[in-house]
């Protein structure tokens, strides 16, 4: 009998209860002071703990990085403790959760950052605006990354995967190489533009990411590591001239590294690029491929019956749905999300949307 949403699988080291995953989601929930998670957050993703798997909003490796004001960190011991909080309580319903480890590259902003400059492969701006503590303001010319900074960088990613399985409880991470931060920077040639080891050649942007997928798997295994991709995904003035090169490329090394899962935005939120690279990572990533962007439960449950990827990620469908699998499993009428709330702070939009019970 073919798979299907409700169909347990194993994902790394994990045997998950079904393929409906919570998508990472930014709610900026977060302390405005020094990116604490907080005992919202603890409610919000303990009432989604019925997720085959849970991945976090991206959380930031290393302090000023931030590009979303209140996104939460995970390279405070305060912040570790509070993660903990979370996982435990997310396990104690019989759950499971990664967190996405993240860096925004050139989408951070002075601003948002102590006047801390901003970096990235290359000296190019993100194009219009980003939300700061007073308002919009410009994104800034980032300051073009250093070869000796490296394999700095490569060691906070490695660490921030120690301290979120070893200290905050984390069951694993996955890699944030999406949306235009710092690793999909280095992946796509439109922001890219260096003419060392790390630009020019796929393999050569590649190799940013690579380094990190290494790092992290040595300090925690490859079964407890997922990488995010969205190589068709134009947000964050993000473009690439040849997305399905890039993802044979990742996709066949991701292969060599035995990861847990790879999960796969499978288009534009702009609709500005056109294509489709799922097919591609399936013909060349044996693991688990998580798909995601705008799938319904009928969709999910076609492309699963399919073999064309294994589980479905969720996304606002989850944020409105704290009882996403119940309502999936009785066919039941989804609440509407509320844009005007996504990253407002607070618990309206957050913990109060209604349960079916």
């Amino acid at each position: 009998m073919a798979a299907n949403l409700f169909t347990p699988i194993k994902v790394g080291r994990y045997e998950l209860a079904n393929r409906i995953l919570m998508a990472p989601l930014t709610r900026s929930r977060a302390t405005v002071d020094n990116h604490v998670p907080t005992e919202l957050m603890k409610e919000y993703y303990t009432q989604r703990a019925h997720a085959g798997l849970i991945i976090t909003e991206c959380t930031m490796i290393a302090p000023l990085t931030s590009a979303f004001y209140t996104e939460p960190g995970l390279y405070s011991a305060e912040q570790l403790t509070e993660w903990k909080k979370i996982t435990d309580s997310v396990h104690a319903k019989g759950g499971k959760i990664f967190c996405q480890i993240w860096h925004g590259g050139r989408a951070a902003h002075p601003v948002l950052n102590d006047g801390a400059e901003t970096i990235a492969p290359s000296a190019i701006a993100i194009e219009g605006d980003i939300h700061g503590p007073t308002g919009k303001v410009a994104h800034v010319v980032p300051r073009e990354i250093k070869l000796d900074e490296i394999p700095h960088l490569v060691e906070l990613f490695a660490t921030a995967a120690k301290n979120a399985v070893e200290v905050a409880g984390f069951d694993g991470v996955e890699i944030h190489s999406a949306n235009g931060y710092l690793i999909d920077q280095f992946l796509r040639d439109s922001s890219n533009k260096r003419t060392d080891a790390y630009g020019g050649s796929i393999e050569n942007r590649a190799r940013f990411l690579v380094e990190v997928a290494n790092a992290v798997i040595k300090a925690i295994g490859a079964d407890r590591v997922g990488v995010r991709f969205s190589l068709l995904n134009s947000y964050n003035s993000m473009i690439d001239s040849n997305p399905v090169a890039v993802a044979e490329y990742v996709s066949k090394k991701m292969n060599e590294l035995n990861l847990a899962y790879v999960h796969v935005m499978r288009s534009d939120f702009f609709q500005a690029q056109k294509g489709d690279v799922l097919p591609t990572f399936r013909k060349h990533f044996k693991g688990a491929i998580i798909a995601n962007m705008g799938y319904t439960k009928d969709e999910g449950n076609q492309v699963i019956a399919s073999g064309a990827v294994d589980a479905i990620a969720f996304g606002t469908q989850f944020l409105a749905n704290p009882d996403l699998v119940e309502r999936f499993q009785k066919g039941a009428e989804l609440n509407s999300p509320d844009p005007a709330t996504f990253y407002v702070g607070g618990a309206k939009g957050y913990t109060d949307y209604p349960t079916l019970s």
